[in-house]
């Protein structure tokens, strides 16, 4: 029987956890409310926003979930600042970092039976970063959806130029609508490739967004961007 001597990495702080697992309920709650608010199941009654599940109640529990996700995200930002593992984006201006990034996309492709090592791999990096830029475009559109009724107000200020960029409020909102879709199958790959890491490599993918600590036999590429590992029991 071969031994495997494993060390463990402490790689995702309390903040980047917590602010996962808010984001994982938001995203949920924002997306199915959000379907129901752009075309409710049944109308009853001449107002158009009355239904027999009260689109008072999925409109406030749609912003009530945006809300929450923003708060989050400032917990995601405050933890990349005080965590070394907390990483927000990729490192673009590492001349490796394209070649690290090409070797494991070859893996994933199955044309190379194994990448190197990494506490998260580039490939990984570049997808969480585009996550964060369709996150922007939602909370950007969404934000002068909502302050469409007092462009005087600060909200207003601060966010109804959206419209005027994108060329009206229907335009805002098929933009809003359309990202939204891309984020769920960006959700759908994201749960696919961490089972799939999972399984084929056990280093404890999966488990790492509940206890923080990754398992690596081999010493990882970016070992130096994260706090001294331990030895595994």
């Amino acid at each position: 029987m071969k031994e495997e001597k494993r060390k463990i990495y402490y790689l995702f702080s309390p903040y980047l956890r917590i602010f996962h697992w808010i984001m994982v309920l938001a995203i949920v709650v924002l997306f199915i409310t959000g379907l129901l608010v752009t075309k409710p199941v049944t109308v009853l009654g001449i107002e158009p926003t009355y239904t027999s599940m009260s689109m008072d109640w999925v409109r406030n529990i749609h912003f009530i979930a945006a809300f929450a996700f923003c708060a989050a995200f400032i917990l995601r930002i405050y933890g990349f600042i005080v965590n070394k593992g907390d990483r927000l984006f990729p490192r673009v201006w590492e001349g490796h970092f394209y070649s690290e990034t090409i070797d494991v996309a070859l893996h994933y492709m199955l044309l190379k039976p194994s990448h190197a090592p990494f506490l998260r791999n580039p490939l990984a990096r570049s997808s969480y970063a585009g996550l964060y830029a369709m996150v922007l475009v939602e909370i950007l559109t969404g934000f002068a959806m909502y302050y469409m009724t007092e462009p005087s107000e600060i909200g207003g200020l601060l966010f109804g130029w959206v419209n005027v960029v994108l060329g009206g409020e229907m335009m805002t909102h098929w933009v809003h609508h359309i990202v939204a879709w891309l984020i769920i199958l960006f959700a759908i790959g994201h749960v696919y490739m961490v089972l799939r890491a999972d399984i084929m490599e056990a280093e404890g993918e999966a488990s790492s967004m509940f206890s923080g600590v990754k398992f690596l036999e081999h010493v990882p590429k970016d070992a130096n961007e994260v706090e001294p590992p331990k030895e595994a029991k």
